[in-house]
C-alpha cells in the first residue's frame, strides 16, 4: 500500500527522533481491522476512535473546528524555524494560512514512519473535514494518543487502542495508545501526536509548516518562499495533480511511453514475485514481501524506469487514461480509503484480458486476480521520463 515518502529530507535531519519528513492532513478511518481497499459499512464517528471515556482532557481542552483550511505546501527544516521566518511566510502574497507542526521520522509499532507533532486545537483545521470536526479524534491526540493512518492500522497490522512504542530508533521511546486510525492524505506522514509528546520524544520544534495559498499557481509561490527560507529548509508541494488528457486524447509514443520490451520486463518482474506475502511498506527480499506500490516499485526497477515510492505519487508517472483504454504494463489505480476521498491508496499493474498483479492487502500474496472497478479511478500510461521526475 505505502510507506513513508522520503522526497523531502532525509538528509536534513540527525536528530533522536530519525528525519523530517513531509505532511499530511490527518482523516478520519474506520475502527477495526478492515479490508483497505473497501469502505466501512457503518461509517458513524464514534467507530473511528479508541475510546476515550478514561481520558483526562476535558471537551473544552481542544477548541471547535474553525475555518478549515487546505495545505498546498510543506517547509520542513533540520531545526525550528525562526519566528521572523514564519512571519515572512504569513506575509507572501496569496497565503491564507500557517500552521507550525513538528515533523520527523520514527518508528511506531516497530514501523519507520513519518511522525507530525500537533497542536490539535488548530490543526485540525488544515484536516479533511470528516477529521476536522471529530472533536473526540482531537481530545485523544491531545489526551496523549498516537493518531496513524488507515494503511498502518489496517495494512500494518497496528490495533487500534493497543499500546505501541513510539519514539527514535536508538533514541526516547514512549509507549502510546493508538487512538485513531487517520489517514493523512499525502503519503508523507502515517501518524500524528501532540506537539507535548512529540517534545517529549525528542523530535526537533517548530521545523516544519503547513502552508495554504489556494490561489496562486504553485511554482511560482514555491519560488518566491524559498527565497525567504533559510538554506538547509525544503518546500515541496503537497498533492500535486495528476496528468489527465482531454477527452479522447490518449497519450501517443514520441519516446515518451515504455517500449515493447520495457513492457514484457516489467511484466515479468512482477510475475517473479507471485506467492510473496504482502507486508506494508515492503519494497524489496530484505522486508520478507510488498506492499502494493512496493510491487510496482521492483517491477518497474527491472525495466529501468524510477517509480516513486507511493501509490499517490506513481499515479503522477504519466498520463490518468480510462480503464477501458488501458494496455498490458499500464498501472491500475484506486481510491479505496474510506477517509480520504480521491485519494490513491492501492494500485496494480495490469496484464490484460481483465488481469492484473497486485499485492492486495495483509494477510494476502502477490497475485494474479480479476480487475474490479468499485472505487477505481482510472490506469497509469507511464512516461518513463516523467517517472523520473517525479518526486518520492
Amino acid at each position: 500500500m505505502r510507506k513513508p515518502n522520503r522526497r523531502v529530507l532525509p538528509a536534513i535531519i540527525g536528530v533522536s527522533a530519525a528525519t523530517t519528513l513531509a505532511v499530511n492532513g490527518a482523516v478520519l478511518v474506520a475502527h477495526g481491522q478492515r479490508d483497505a481497499h473497501r469502505a466501512p459499512a457503518e461509517p458513524q464517528a464514534q467507530r473511528f476512535v479508541a475510546a476515550s471515556g478514561n481520558s483526562t482532557i476535558t471537551p473544552g481542552a481542544v477548541a471547535p473546528m474553525g475555518r478549515r483550511l487546505t495545505p498546498h505546501v510543506l517547509v520542513a527544516a533540520p531545526t525550528t524555524l525562526p519566528a521572523d521566518v514564519v512571519a515572512k511566510v504569513r506575509e507572501l502574497k496569496g497565503v491564507r494560512g500557517v500552521e507550525v507542526v513538528d515533523a520527523a521520522q520514527a518508528m511506531i509499532a516497530g514501523k519507520r514512519v513519518g511522525l507530525l507533532g500537533v497542536d490539535p486545537s488548530t490543526f485540525r483545521n488544515y484536516t479533511p473535514e470528516p477529521t476536522a470536526k471529530s472533536d473526540a479524534l482531537w481530545r485523544n491526540i491531545a489526551g496523549g494518543d498516537v493518531a496513524i493512518s488507515f494503511t498502518m492500522g489496517s495494512d500494518g497490522g497496528v490495533q487500534l487502542g493497543s499500546q505501541v512504542p513510539v519514539g527514535g530508533k536508538d533514541g526516547k521511546q514512549s509507549q502510546l495508545r493508538i487512538g485513531a486510525y487517520a489517514t493523512m492524505g499525502i503519503g508523507d506522514v502515517d501518524a500524528v501526536v501532540s506537539r507535548g509528546n512529540a517534545q517529549a520524544l525528542g523530535m526537533p520544534t517548530g521545523n516544519a509548516l503547513l502552508v495554504s495559498a489556494p490561489k496562486q499557481r504553485l511554482d511560482r509561490f514555491l519560488k518566491g518562499l524559498r527565497k525567504v527560507l533559510p538554506k538547509q529548509a525544503e518546500a515541496v508541494e503537497i498533492n500535486p495533480k495528476v496528468d489527465v488528457p482531454k477527452a479522447g486524447q490518449l497519450p501517443k509514443a514520441n519516446n515518451r511511453v515504455m517500449t515493447a520490451e520495457q513492457v514484457q520486463t516489467v511484466i515479468r518482474a512482477a510475475h517473479t514475485r507471485l506467492g510473496w506475502p504482502y507486508v506494508w511498506g515492503g519494497e524489496s527480499e530484505a522486508e520478507g514481501g510488498y506492499d502494493c506500490s512496493g510491487l510496482m516499485q521492483f517491477a518497474f526497477a527491472k525495466a529501468g524506469i524510477r517509480l516513486p515510492r507511493v501509490a499517490a505519487d506513481q499515479a503522477r508517472t504519466g498520463w490518468v487514461i480510462p480503464y477501458g483504454k488501458a494496455q498490458p504494463g499500464d498501472m491500475l489505480i484506486w481510491a479505496n480509503d474510506p477517509t480520504a476521498p480521491g485519494y490513491i491508496s492501492h494500485i496494480a499493474l495490469y496484464l490484460g484480458n481483465g488481469k492484473m498483479i497486485a499485492a492486495p492487502r495483509r494477510g494476502t500474496v502477490v497475485q494474479v486476480q480479476n480487475v474490479y472497478t468499485r472505487n477505481m479511478k482510472g490506469a497509469v500510461r507511464v512516461n518513463p521520463h516523467q517517472a523520473a521526475r517525479t518526486p518520492g
